[in-house]
């Protein structure tokens, strides 16, 4: 145990430096900030619907809410109920079987609500497309006012695309 401790002490901290700040990532930062506070005067909640995805969007989805990008910092946070929400983060296809909960959760989320469809299956329908099991896309469903292509999309893409569609204020239903 002591050659083990003595071992350590003589070595010290291994371990790779840390990341340089991202200058995208600060503008983009910077931008989401202030339009929340300009447009909520607090902070913005989100309520995210997994319609039937294959998860890649939501790894996606909790790397933002990790140490790196910190979106809490901003004034995001994540809400469980849609009557808490003011922004709804759908992805995947919609399954025939998500499409009546997608509709309510619509539905039971207070105006006025915008709507951000994540990766390829949530803006096109992805390689599942239309059939007896996938209503496909996902403004098949309920409108939707900015997509966010990718598969999966970047945490960036995705800040992207929240921050967009909170400039947009749900004027432009695709």
């Amino acid at each position: 145990m002591y050659r083990l401790l003595k071992q350590i002490a003589k070595t010290g901290i291994v371990s790779e430096p840390p990341p340089h700040p991202d200058e995208t990532l600060r503008q983009i930062d910077q931008q989401l900030g202030e339009v929340i506070l300009r447009h909520f005067g607090r902070a913005l909640a989100i309520r995210h619907v997994d319609a039937g995805s294959c998860n890649g969007c939501e790894l996606e989805i909790h790397s933002m809410n990790g140490p790196y990008y910190n979106l809490e910092r901003l004034g995001i946070k994540f809400v469980a109920s849609p009557r808490h929400a003011d922004l709804l983060l759908v992805t995947g296809p919609v399954s025939r079987n998500m499409e009546l909960a997608l509709k309510r959760t619509y539905a039971a989320t207070p105006d006025p609500k915008l709507v951000v469809a994540i990766g390829d299956c949530g803006c096109t329908g992805g390689i599942f497309g239309e059939s007896y099991a996938s209503s496909g896309r996902v403004s098949n469903v309920i409108p939707v006012d900015v997509a966010v292509p990718g598969c999966p999309p970047t945490p960036i893409a995705l800040m992207q695309g929240i921050l967009t569609a909170i400039s947009s204020g749900g004027r432009d239903r695709a």
